[in-house]
C-alpha cells in the first residue's frame, strides 16, 4: 500500500487520557508511522482538564511522522459542557473544520468523540471515514452500559441512569442525531464480537466490522517470559494480581470479600480510583490483601511475572479487555469473570479460567495453585495466542485491509 495521510480524532490521547482507549489510539498511530504512513492526531485537552482538574504527566516524544494537535481553550469546562449538551463541536468548531476540511486526508479515523465534537463532528472533512467504538458511547449516555452505577445494563433506563451518574441529560440522544451523522462514516469498527452484538442489541443502526486491540510486537529474539527462580520475588508469598482502576464497575468487591480470608495466597491490587476507599474498608484487618497504588511499568512487569494469575473481575460490559492480552504477553494466566467479551477472548486464546461466583473463583485459584503444570500450560498457550492474534504485526494488516 502506498503511504497514506491519516487523521485520528479522539477526545483523549496520552498523556491527556484516563484509560485504555487513549493508549490504544496511540499504539495504532505509532504502528501506522512505523508502516510508513503520515499520521496526525487531533485530541481535546479541554476534556481532560475539565474532568481531571490537574495537569497531566509529561508527554513522551512521538516518532517522526506523527503530529499531535491539541485543542485547548481558556474555559475547558464550558467547552466540554457545550459539546456534551449539543452533540456537536462549539468552542473548537472553526479549528476542527480547518483541520478536517482544510487538509487533504486519505483517511479520517474517529475514536472516542464524546467531548471532542459529539456526533456532529462526523460530518466534517472529506476522506474515507472510520469510527472505532472503544466504548459503548454510541448507544449509552454513560459510555459503559453500567446501569445506575450498580449493574450491567440489560434495558434502557437512560434518563434515570444519567441523573444517577450526576451528568446532565442530552436532548440530542432522543433524536436521530447519531443515525444522521453516522451516514457520513464508511465503516464502524467494534473491538470484539461481543461489543458488536451489544451495539446491535441496543439499536445501533449500522453494521460493524470487528478489529481487536493489540500490543507492540516483541523484540527480535525475545523468548516467552518465565518466572526466574534465582531473582528476588515481587512478593514473599504466592499471590494473585489485579491491575486497573478501582471503580465499582470493575467488580473487586466480592473478590476482596473472598481473598481477605483466602489463606493459600495473597491478593495484590495495582491501581487507584474513586472506589479505592471502600475497597480498603472491605479489606481492613486482613494481611491477605495488599494495595499497591499506581506502580511503575518496571514494577508492574515484575508483578505480572511472579503472579500465579491475573484476576479480571469486571462486572460490566467491556468492549474488549486489553488487560487480558497484557497478561498473555507477560506469560501470566488469566482468571476472568464470565461476562462481556472475556469468554470470547479466553476461548480464542485456548487459555485461562472463567468464573461467575466467588466459589467458582476460589476453585479456579486453587487449580492454578495446586494442579501440577496448569499455570505453565496456561502461560504458554496465552503467550502463543497473543503472538498470533493480538500483536501489531497480526492486527495492523487487518486494519489496512479495511482501509483498502
Amino acid at each position: 500500500m502506498k503511504p497514506l495521510r491519516f487523521c485520528h480524532v479522539t477526545t483523549f490521547y496520552p498523556p491527556y487520557n484516563f484509560g485504555g482507549d487513549g493508549m490504544g489510539v496511540q499504539r495504532l498511530c505509532r504502528a501506522l508511522v512505523r508502516a510508513g504512513h503520515q499520521v496526525t492526531v487531533v485530541h481535546d485537552a479541554d476534556a481532560y482538564r475539565s474532568l481531571r482538574g490537574a495537569p497531566p504527566p509529561p508527554a513522551e516524544p512521538e516518532p517522526e511522522g506523527l503530529e499531535v494537535v491539541r485543542l485547548e481553550s481558556g474555559a475547558p469546562r464550558l467547552a466540554s459542557l457545550l459539546t456534551q449538551q449539543t452533540g456537536r463541536p462549539v468552542v473548537h468548531r472553526r479549528q476542527l473544520a480547518e483541520l478536517l476540511g482544510g487538509r487533504e486526508w486519505d483517511v479520517i479515523n474517529f475514536h472516542n468523540i464524546s467531548l471532542v465534537g459529539g456526533p456532529g463532528i462526523l460530518k466534517l472533512g472529506r476522506a474515507l471515514k472510520l469510527y472505532m467504538a472503544h466504548e459503548h458511547w454510541l448507544v449509552c449516555p454513560s459510555h459503559v452500559l453500567w446501569r445506575h452505577d450498580r449493574e450491567p445494563c440489560t434495558g434502557r433506563e437512560c434518563l434515570r441512569c444519567v441523573l444517577h451518574f450526576r451528568r446532565p441529560p442530552q436532548a440530542w440522544r432522543y433524536t436521530k442525531a447519531i443515525e444522521r451523522a453516522g451516514r457520513h462514516v464508511d465503516t464502524f469498527i467494534a473491538m470484539s464480537e461481543f461489543s458488536r452484538a451489544k451495539h446491535r442489541e441496543f439499536g445501533f443502526p449500522f453494521e460493524m466490522e470487528v478489529l481487536p486491540y493489540f500490543l507492540p510486537d516483541p523484540e527480535p529474539g525475545a523468548v516467552p517470559p518465565a518466572r526466574a527462580a534465582a531473582e528476588p520475588l515481587f512478593h514473599p508469598r504466592p499471590y494473585f494480581l489485579y491491575v486497573g482502576r478501582l471503580e465499582r464497575i470493575k467488580g473487586l468487591d466480592d473478590v476482596i470479600g473472598l481473598c481477605r480470608d483466602f489463606d493459600e495466597a495473597d491478593l495484590l491490587v495495582a491501581g487507584d480510583g474513586e472506589h479505592g476507599a471502600r475497597l480498603r474498608e472491605l479489606a481492613a484487618g486482613s494481611p491477605r490483601v495488599r494495595f499497591l497504588g499506581r506502580i511503575s511499568d518496571a514494577d508492574l512487569a515484575h508483578a505480572y511475572r511472579d503472579a500465579e494469575a491475573l484476576i479480571v473481575p469486571s462486572a460490566g460490559f467491556e468492549t474488549f479487555g486489553i488487560i487480558l492480552i497484557e497478561a498473555f504477553r507477560a506469560g501470566t494466566p488469566v482468571i476472568a469473570r464470565r461476562i462481556g467479551p472475556f469468554p470470547e477472548i479466553i476461548e480464542q486464546a485456548g487459555s485461562g479460567e472463567l468464573f461467575s461466583t466467588p466459589d467458582e473463583l476460589a476453585a479456579a485459584m486453587r487449580r492454578i495453585l495446586h494442579e501440577p503444570g496448569l499455570r505453565e500450560r496456561h502461560a504458554r498457550r496465552g503467550y502463543r495466542a497473543w503472538l498470533e492474534r493480538w500483536t501489531e504485526s497480526a492486527v495492523l494488516p487487518r486494519y489496512l485491509d479495511l482501509v483498502r
